[in-house]
């Protein structure tokens, strides 16, 4: 079945693609990547498992795909992953509906 998004131009994620037209801010961009990715204070499984937790709650199908082999690389669990996705939805799902506080406040505003 053909898609828009084409699992293929996740390779274009790359500095002779996207980074083509623009080579010293894909370099910056890269660099940050790589030390936002370096083992710190979170393993680079956690940091894997958040980003597709993250993924899921933007819904970026090419960050899907990445983080799902990074995190299988990584020892974690479909289990695991399927968690993350129940926690991205609760949190994405909680912040719209925070939002009716506003609608709620509008609401009584205008009927005093």
């Amino acid at each position: 079945m053909e898609t828009y998004y084409d699992p293929a131009d996740l390779g274009l994620f790359s500095g002779d693609g996207i980074g083509e037209g623009s080579p010293e801010l894909w370099n910056l961009y890269m660099a940050y990547y790589g030390k936002v990715f370096d083992e710190g204070a979170l393993t680079a499984r956690e940091k894997a498992l958040i980003a597709l937790a993250v993924a899921a709650a933007v819904q970026c199908p090419y960050c899907i795909d990445s983080y799902t082999n990074s995190c299988l690389s990584k020892g974690v669990t479909e289990e695991q992953m399927t968690e993350a996705f129940h926690v991205a939805n609760a949190i994405r799902g909680g912040a719209a509906l925070v939002h009716g506080v506003q609608m709620k406040k509008l609401v009584d505003k205008l009927e005093m």
